[in-house]
Parts: C-alpha cells; sequence; structure tokens
C-alpha cells in the first residue's frame, strides 16, 4: 500500500514541476523596455518608436493580429491604432524580435494596453497562434476582448465571415483572390 501512495505523490510532484516549468517557458528570456514617441502607424499592428536617443524601433504589436493594408478594415484598423497612439509617448514591453527585425511586445499608452484595446474596438484578431508566448492573465484578457467584439459586432466583427490577416496572406502567396465583403472594406475607421 505505501508503495501505491509513493508511487502517487511522485506522480503528482511530476506534474507540479512540468506545470512549473511550462510556466517558467512562458516568462521572457530579456525582457526590455522602449519608451520613446510613436512617429509611424504602418498598419493595425505595426509602429515606430523613436527613444530619447532618437533610435527608432519597429515594434510589432505581440498577441493581435490585424487586417492587412489591402484587406477589409486594414485602412480601419491602422486608423484606430493611430487614434490610439500616434504622436504619444508610449511603452513597449518586449522580449522577442521577429524574422522582420522588428520587436514584439505590448505597447502601453497612459497605462493602457493597447494591443487589447484593437481587440476590443474590433480591429484585430486575437493571434492565437502565439499565445503560447503570452501570459496567462494576457491570453484570458485577449480572448476576452476579441469574444466581446464579436459579439457586440463591433468594427470588422460587422462582417458575416470576416477572413483572418493570416488566411489572407497565405491566400495571396498563393495568387486566390479572397472575397473583400461587403461592408467598409476597409475605407473607414468606422467601428470603433
Amino acid at each position: 500500500m505505501r508503495s501505491v501512495g509513493m508511487k502517487k505523490a511522485l506522480k503528482c510532484l511530476g506534474v507540479l514541476a512540468l506545470c512549473a516549468a511550462s510556466q517558467l517557458a512562458v516568462l521572457p528570456a530579456h525582457a526590455e523596455v522602449i519608451a520613446g514617441r510613436v512617429v509611424k502607424v504602418a498598419d493595425g499592428d505595426t509602429i515606430t518608436v523613436l527613444d530619447s536617443a532618437n533610435t527608432p524601433h519597429k515594434i510589432r504589436l505581440a498577441g493581435i493580429d490585424a487586417p492587412e493594408k489591402k484587406q477589409a478594415f486594414g485602412n480601419a484598423s491602422r486608423l484606430s491604432l493611430a487614434q490610439l497612439v500616434a504622436g504619444q509617448s508610449v511603452r513597449v514591453e518586449t522580449d522577442k524580435i521577429d524574422r522582420y527585425g522588428r520587436s514584439v511586445g505590448v505597447v502601453f499608452a497612459s497605462g493602457v494596453d493597447v494591443n487589447r484595446t484593437q481587440l476590443e474596438r474590433g480591429m484585430a484578431w486575437w493571434y492565437r497562434a502565439y499565445a503560447r508566448e503570452q501570459s496567462p492573465a494576457n491570453q484570458a484578457a485577449y480572448s476576452l476582448a476579441e469574444d466581446d467584439a464579436r459579439s457586440a459586432r463591433r468594427g470588422l466583427w460587422v462582417e458575416k465571415e470576416p477572413i483572418a490577416p493570416w488566411d489572407w496572406r497565405r491566400s495571396a502567396r498563393h495568387g486566390v483572390q479572397l472575397e473583400l465583403g461587403t461592408a467598409a472594406h476597409g475605407s473607414g475607421a468606422q467601428g470603433f
């Protein structure tokens, strides 16, 4: 009997150790904070921040994926982000550089998580493919923000079946023309 109890205890310890290790994997290896003024808004999830040494930093907003420029709601998403950060002082918490050399991080303006605000406005998707790189709290908050926007039909969610940017990019690479949708086609900033 004692050996069965010992085996269960060791199994529980193993599971706890695995859980602890998986949480450590989410923690940033070398977190960095970039502070500065936003000098460019390229699209709904990419900005340029000029720091106090006048060094520009291209920033890709972590955890979200906004419509591409030529995609429905692409311009509306860019205008939404510009409204939130253009010319503003921001703080970016980053721990990753993407394959394009951009710092990937969470942008804060006046203490507000701008990435999540884009989701709340219906101007981006929660980028679930990269959820493992987010804290559990951000995973929950970003999922809820997207779900709320979808339920309220805000922004791109007015479309019956909006095309996710990753699907749109894939189709563009393969020369397939996807339907733009029936709403604004990204020509304005409606929906937020």
